[in-house]
């Protein structure tokens, strides 16, 4: 059925160049419209068609109901010949939501002690996997840590013996939801890149920073780099223009007045670029990613946008699909990274030189362990992480 791959590739699959993440589609994340659920489970359908092998799914969307939702998809598929994707993270059965901040880690002392890590973890895994409708993924990821996620031995121990369980060939990271957390997964890697086989961070030809921070150390490392927000919130999919109305429940209503406008001109900049290499300004973004170090597989948001004239999830489908085998020069990678410049231009989470409150979630005071961090890998945590509002 569909596009077929070596077989060599059917084996032990690891995330392929292109891949689907459920949070596409607006059913379980709030991006565009929502696709009722044939039509949802058709999309997948077809990018497994077309070629797209790797489909990530996280327990805690839809309290569980996208793991459900992935398992309906891909059930008469041979389990070889895809790639899953899973994360475990935010204890939604334990755990009390709390609003836009969902649901809490479950490495929150509130909810259970060190030595209970391990327990949850492969509780978790096995109660994801179960909705997913199969026995192992190929890559579990820890989702959207706290601090005590990048820091923790009994943690990445926890992570181990879900991978010793045979629940998972591979274990990685999976910093957010929002960007920065730069010094916290270097230190990450540096502590625990035996335990770390990939990391998705978010990366895009308008967001070079500061995910592009942490390549050389992934290179170093033998760490694979997934990336996300591919796309930079629907822009390079080239249907969202200036005035484009956002359902009132969109995530990117949140983002700061005039970035569309922002993004566009520079996306303009960048497209005779694009069309030198005969590519859509979508897979300029995926190839530009993917010609970073490190970099092996790219996972846009698929977003179906509301109003006239805008492209349908399915054709944004085919365009993944398509991203040729082709690789960008140091130049044009650099001269697509100055058109783009994003540095200093949002209020980071994580280690953070600006943020001096008390250790919450996702944001936290930079302390003496990250600042050594930081000076190994020649980062300047004001000058590269700091917001000094230039851009957008």
């Amino acid at each position: 059925m569909g596009a077929s791959l070596p077989y060599f590739q059917l084996l032990n699959m690891n995330p392929t160049k292109t891949a689907f993440g459920t949070w596409s589609g607006g059913k379980f994340m709030n991006f565009g419209e929502p696709l009722d659920d044939q039509r949802f489970l058709g999309a997948i359908h077809l990018a497994y068609d077309q070629g797209i092998r790797t489909f990530m799914t996280a327990d805690v969307y839809g309290a569980g109901a996208s793991d459900e939702m992935l398992g309906r998809a891909l059930k008469d598929f041979p389990r070889e010949s895809y790639c899953l994707v899973g994360a475990i993270g935010h204890d939604f059965v334990n755990g009390k939501r709390e609003g836009s901040k969902g649901y809490p880690r479950f490495t929150d002392p509130a909810l259970r002690s060190t030595e209970a890590y391990a327990g949850y973890m492969k509780a978790a895994t096995e109660a994801s996997l179960k909705r997913c409708g199969v026995s192992e993924f190929d890559l579990l990821l820890l989702h959207n840590p706290d601090s005590i996620g990048y820091t923790s031995e009994a943690v990445w121990k926890g992570m181990d013996s879900v991978k010793q369980a045979g629940l998972t060939r591979l274990s990685g990271i999976a910093p957010g939801p929002a960007n920065g957390f730069t010094l916290d997964l270097l230190q990450c890697f540096e502590k625990f890149h035996e335990q770390i086989d990939w990391a998705m961070i978010i990366l895009n030809p308008l967001e070079n920073c500061p995910g592009g921070l942490v390549l050389p150390a992934a290179e170093k490392y033998g760490i694979d780099v997934m990336t996300r927000v591919v796309d930079y919130g629907g822009l390079f999919h080239d249907d969202v223009l200036p005035g484009h109305a956002f359902r009132k429940e969109d995530h990117r209503v949140f983002r700061p007045a005039g970035w569309i406008e922002s993004g566009r001109q520079k996306i303009e900049a960048m497209r005779p670029l694009a069309e030198k290499h005969g590519l859509t300004m979508l897979q300029f973004a995926c190839v530009w990613n993917l010609s970073q170090p490190a970099v092996k597989s790219v996972i846009p948001t698929l977003i179906q946008e509301s109003g006239e004239n805008t492209k349908s999830i399915e054709d944004k489908i085919l365009e993944l699909a398509r991203v040729p085998e082709i690789r960008l020069s140091s130049q044009e990678i650099e001269q697509t990274a100055l058109i783009g410049d994003n540095k200093g231009c949002m209020n980071l989470k994580g280690g953070n030189p600006g943020y001096q409150g008390a250790v919450v979630a996702d944001q936290w005071p930079i302390n003496t362990d990250l600042e050594k961090t930081a000076a190994q890998w020649g980062i300047n945590p004001v000058a590269d992480l700091g917001y000094s509002h230039q851009g957008r």
